[in-house]
């Protein structure tokens, strides 16, 4: 799989006009969602390159990442000429530049593509590593594909657009992050105040350092064979809350399901591979001062673990969890018992007095 190129900008127009200059490509596309086409496109809108681009723009929110969006951007790129040899530059939080990416990746068998992420959550994690995909079948990124970019352009001056659900959304994704790597990362991010007026300058380094995390793994395991399950880790529950929020019509944002789906993991790390209960103290209060509670009973724990079930890291029909032995040390391929994944969400309701 070919390695990306991440470019922090601190000057994107500049950044990108120069990158385009030198890219060889016969017509050029951009795609956004409602949202990033009125708050995001006119800060890139006068680069030379971009100017006459046609732009395709589809209903923002994760609802909207399905077949029908999907196909309405292969008939734009159909219909507008688009070639093997062109570029679509995705423009947008997670769900653009896995939805765009998935289009890139199957139009014609591969076009080029390029992330411009506008959300933390797409900045940290869903620009970044080459998966693409779309929602199928009540399933999150059940269809999708290894596909990465020709350049992620990250810049934090469109993280000033976001709300603040939004910018905790993405934050879920440097909390895993700083678990999986080091206790220095750990301490950065468990200190940095999320209250207090925001220091973007600051916020670049911490997303830099977060984004560094992510392709030093995805360019040693590219296609998740070992090692990249290491990015899965407060997921396998994570998806499984996102999906069920999504049944009761109460959809969370992803990273809200991700901090989630942290606490109940790290209980199962704490019981099954001896995670230190004071670390587990310290990040479950941290989560709990920043998010709100997932609000479920136990009568959906079986639909919880049914959609466990489901998920594309499973193995001969065993729930795979990438779980921690302390910071910094994963235990990929961890197969947990029912009975176990069920006290986990006992823990997290516990946890947040539900």
């Amino acid at each position: 799989m070919v390695e990306q190129k991440v470019v922090i900008s601190k000057d994107l127009k500049a950044d990108l006009q120069a990158f385009l200059a030198a890219l060889n490509y016969d017509k050029l596309f951009i795609l956004t969602d409602t949202n990033t086409q009125e708050k995001c496109y006119p800060l890139i809108q006068d680069v030379p390159a971009i100017k006459e681009a046609p732009v395709i723009t589809v209903d923002a929110g994760d609802t909207h990442k399905g077949l029908e969006a999907l196909s309405n951007i292969w008939m734009r790129l159909s219909n507008e000429g688009a070639s093997r040899n062109s570029l679509l530059v995705n423009l947008g939080g997670g769900m653009v530049t896995d939805m765009g990416g998935f289009a890139g990746a199957t139009f014609k068998r591969g076009l080029k593509t390029v992330n411009i992420p506008t959300t933390l959550m797409a900045s940290v994690d869903a620009a970044v590593g080459g998966k693409t995909g779309i929602n199928f079948n009540g399933l999150k990124n059940e269809i999708g594909s290894f596909y990465p970019p020709e350049c992620v352009f990250i810049d934090c001056e469109f993280l000033r657009t976001l709300d603040r659900d939004n910018l905790l959304s993405g934050y879920a994704e440097m909390i895993k992050h700083a678990l999986i790597s080091s206790m220095d990362t750990y301490a950065t991010v468990m200190l940095f105040d999320l209250d207090q007026k925001m220091d973007y300058a600051f916020l670049n380094k911490m997303v830099a350092q977060s984004v560094a995390v992510k392709e030093r793994i995805v360019a040693e395991d590219p296609k998740e064979h070992g090692v990249r399950k290491a990015l899965n880790f407060g997921h396998t529950i994570g998806h499984a809350y996102e999906s069920l929020s999504f049944k009761k019509n109460l959809p969370l944002l992803h990273g809200h399901a991700v901090a989630a789906g942290i606490v109940s993991e790290l209980y199962l790390s704490h019981k099954l591979c001896g995670f230190p209960s004071s670390n587990l103290s310290q990040v479950i209060q941290y989560i709990k001062e920043y998010y709100p509670a997932f609000v479920f009973d136990c009568k959906e724990y079986e639909t919880l673990y049914e959609l466990m079930t489901h998920d594309k890291k499973n193995e001969g029909g065993i729930i795979n969890f990438t779980l921690l032995s302390k910071i910094g040390e994963v235990q990929i391929n961890q197969a947990v018992t029912k009975d176990k994944i069920l006290e986990s969400l006992d823990f997290y309701r516990e946890s947040f007095g539900i």
